[in-house]
């Protein structure tokens, strides 16, 4: 919760909702997506219990602002995002914020970031109907995947996976939660 007040969160929204930057809902951030309300920013960051010298993998990079919140705790935070134009607005936003420590790669984030795998966490800002295996696969013996698993409007759960080790995954369940879907590519 401490790095969350380091980092402007209304740098991270756009001009038309920025009165509500610090409010504790999700706001849009364009292209049918949304910036997490604070609270599960928080909580998401808190479960994926990381350290200073971790490497985190975010898929869903929206805004920018979780990976901010992420990268005032760890060595480096590699994020994804599915559309171009968000993938390039938080870049700049990341960078005008002076983030050096965050990467951001504009690709399918179902598949994670293989070649710089595997990683201490990964966190998971949109929902898909299942937890995606090549994410778990990426995952460091020890670490935690923290990520919504549901329909699109539907009940979601958020949870955290952690690898105990190469062939056995424990997982929690940190309750409901409400989160847009995780896109994914045509193939």
């Amino acid at each position: 919760i401490e790095a969350m007040t380091t980092v402007p969160r209304h740098e991270f929204v756009p001009e038309n909702v920025l009165p509500l930057a610090y409010e504790n809902h999700p706001l849009p951030i364009g292209y049918g997506q949304t910036i997490s309300q604070p609270y599960i920013v928080a909580l998401m960051t808190q479960e994926a219990q990381v350290g200073i010298e971790d490497t985190v993998l975010e898929v869903g990079t929206g805004s920018g602002y979780q990976a901010a919140v992420l990268a005032e705790l760890v060595k480096h935070v590699y994020t994804i995002e599915i559309i171009g134009a968000l993938a390039e607005r938080a870049q700049g936003d990341l960078e005008t914020a002076g983030y050096d420590n965050v990467t951001v790669r504009h690709a399918d984030g179902y598949f994670g970031w293989e070649e710089l795998a595997p990683f201490d966490a990964i966190v998971v800002t949109a929902a898909p109907d299942h937890i995606p295996q090549p994410l778990v696969a990426q995952l460091k013996v020890g670490g935690h995947l923290i990520i919504p698993v549901g329909p699109v409007g539907g009940f979601q759960t958020l949870w955290r996976v952690t690898r105990v080790s190469d062939g056995e995954v424990q997982t929690t369940n940190l309750g409901g939660v409400r989160f847009v879907p995780l896109t994914r590519e045509e193939r």
